[in-house]
């Protein structure tokens, strides 16, 4: 099980910008982990998203307490394995 839930979906606003958003709930841990992990997933998004993200969407990481001591690597390909499975997918953005 990776240590993050990933969200994506389309803005459907013309805009190309990859955004992204991490979240680490309490039930993680303490402010020290939580902030630990987020800054893993900020590193993780600056390294990863510009060549693996999709263009146009809103990414979210949702942090999980397997992820809080997992390699960094492991996380960086698991991050990329994420976004190739969902970039081969054809994702409509819901109607309104």
């Amino acid at each position: 099980m990776p240590g993050f839930v990933l969200l994506v979906r389309p803005r459907g606003d013309g805009d190309p910008l990859k955004r992204i958003g991490i979240t680490v709930s309490g039930k993680v841990g303490g402010a020290v982990v939580r902030n630990r992990m987020k800054r893993r997933f900020r590193e993780l998004a600056r390294k990863v998203l510009p060549e693996a993200g999709i263009a146009g969407a809103d990414h979210v990481l949702i942090g999980r307490p397997s992820g809080i001591e997992r390699d960094y690597a492991l996380l960086e390909s698991e991050f990329r394995k994420a976004l190739s499975k969902l970039a081969n997918r054809s994702v409509e953005r819901p109607k309104q």
